[in-house]
């Protein structure tokens, strides 16, 4: 009697515990099903890996980045999204050696945060869905000779590119007595060439006269510089990562020297210009988030989405600069605020 009591005791608590386990599972997918319907952004709740290259700290670049991580975690939800930034110092290899990480861990999606990262991301896959950011122009730096707006693989973005005549013409208002412009760059950025190429062109029914002056590196800024602003009356600086960190080393030369800039982006013309026609650089970062959003959440079609430039442009000066250098600027012209 004993054992019987014994055993209907066992049975009992074998079956308290199964309800349990049962219990227990019924719980947990409760749990996940009402994970994935509170987050109405990512859909069904998957969590999307991106993989961010950028190729330097510089203030337009970060701004980018920083667009677009907020527009993905506003789209997808923070807990469906997850980054891996990797800042490739303005080396080669370095950025290589990141981007094949990224493909080796089988990310969702690339951002390639200015035209190296974009270059070596393109090389190194053909599936992955890659988008550019802080690119110049697409045509020139994924050398597509037939250019319609889209690449047609497995690439888009965003353009970071300004009207390159109206910061002719922006140079023309300045600084009414130029006859010789030099136009300084860094040679192993390709975009930088295409905008020379283009400001060149923009001045050319004009008595201005153009002179190239390019860098290898940031080493060389410093005497090419030194060289430029002895035969220059003006300097244009198109957007350019390498002489975008080295501004310093620029406004050293050429502020005493009272040779103006003309500079091609904000962070350019707050170290060393006088005037900019700006972007905001985190606006196309953003937008460029939005993109993601499209191709992961809503299937669409990156090889056929157009490559977008900024919504708005903005003529901008540097106030301290323009007044040691005697320069009036007119009133459309917006003053950069002192950080």
């Amino acid at each position: 009697m004993k054992l019987k009591r014994i055993l209907a005791v066992l049975m009992a608590s074998a079956m308290t515990l199964s309800m349990a386990a049962c219990g227990g599972n019924n719980s947990g997918s409760t749990d996940a099903g009402s994970s994935s319907s509170s987050d109405d952004s990512a859909g069904d709740g998957t969590t999307y890996k991106i993989g961010i290259c950028q190729l330097l700290e510089h203030e337009a670049l970060d701004a980018a980045t920083e667009g677009f991580q907020d527009a993905c975690k506003e789209k997808f939800g923070e807990d469906n999204v997850e980054f891996d930034l990797q800042n490739a110092q303005g080396e080669q290899a370095m950025c290589s050696t990141i981007i094949n990480n990224f493909v080796s861990a089988d990310v969702n999606l690339i951002l390639a945060n200015a035209t190296l990262p974009l270059q070596t991301a393109a090389q190194a896959t053909s599936t992955i869905p890659i988008l550019g950011t802080s690119i110049t122009d697409y045509a020139t730096a994924l050398e597509i000779s037939d250019w319609t707006g889209a690449t047609g693989v497995n690439i888009s973005g965003t353009s970071d590119l300004a009207p390159i005549d109206e910061q002719a013409d922006m140079l023309i208002e300045l600084v009414p007595d130029a006859k010789k412009v030099g136009i300084l760059y860094c040679s192993a950025e390709a975009n930088s060439k295409y905008q020379a190429e283009l400001f060149a062109a923009a001045l050319e029914d004009t008595d201005i006269e153009c002179q190239e002056y390019t860098v290898a590196d940031s080493n060389e800024i410093q005497s090419v510089i030194t060289n430029a602003v002895e035969d220059c009356d003006a300097i244009y600086i198109p957007t350019d990562n390498t002489i975008a960190s080295n501004t310093e080393i620029v406004n050293n030369v050429c502020l005493p020297a009272k040779v103006p800039v003309i500079a091609g982006e904000q962070g350019i013309c707050v170290g060393c210009g006088v005037a900019t026609l700006s972007i905001s650089y985190y606006d196309i970062g953003y937008r460029a988030g939005e993109m993601a959003y499209e191709i992961l959440a809503n299937g669409a079609d990156i090889s056929t989405m157009e490559v977008e430039t900024a919504p708005k442009v903005t003529k901008m000066y540097n106030a301290e600069i323009c007044e040691e250098l005697g320069i009036t600027i007119p009133d459309d012209y917006e003053a950069i605020e002192a950080e």
